[in-house]
């Protein structure tokens, strides 16, 4: 009987010790969670992710009010093929220049990124995107990009598909 009682303590400690592995391992779940649904404001070190996505402060952050071509989608320029995407990211690389970067965030998108409005000094980097050319409006900066366009800048001096439009028909990000 003594060994039974003594058994029984050890199988229920086990289960108590799986138990707590379990609470601990749904807790740092959630404080993830928590983490990655945060629209605070970040500021840092920033790293361009395509034309329109950053890494600032470790966190990936998508510039709001704007849409950049894909880091694999090609263009035309002057009758020859262009890597359109790849020159976005480049443009966004050369704006934020090694410099700190302060992100306002607005809010999360579906994909779990801080939107947000970017800033390299007063300099509003979503706007400036659009300003070169090598972004369009998405929900903002319509003028910005009329004057783009007018001005032949970045993506308006060739023949371009509009990024949501290429991601569509590829399937990609819906």
């Amino acid at each position: 009987m003594v060994s039974m009682v003594f058994r029984g303590r050890t199988w229920r400690n086990r289960w108590v010790s799986i138990a707590l592995l379990a609470g601990l391992i749904a807790a740092a779940f959630l404080v993830r969670q928590l983490e990655q649904t945060d629209v605070g404001d970040v500021e840092g070190h920033a790293t361009a992710i395509d034309g329109d996505s950053l890494y600032v402060a470790g966190r990936e952050v998508r510039l709001q009010g704007i849409d950049a071509p894909e880091g694999q989608q090609v263009c035309r320029r002057g009758g020859a093929k262009w890597e359109c995407g790849e020159a976005a990211t480049q443009e966004l690389t050369a704006l934020i220049g090694g410099q700190t970067v302060r992100c306002e965030g607005l809010e999360i998108d579906k994909h779990g990124r801080l939107l947000a409005l970017c800033f390299v000094g007063n300099l509003n980097v979503n706007q400036e995107m659009v300003i070169r050319g090598f972004a369009v409006a998405y929900g903002r900066y319509g003028s910005e990009e009329r004057e783009a366009a007018n001005s032949n800048r970045g993506l308006w001096a060739g023949e371009f598909e509009r990024p949501r439009d290429w991601r569509r028909e590829r399937g990609i990000g819906n």
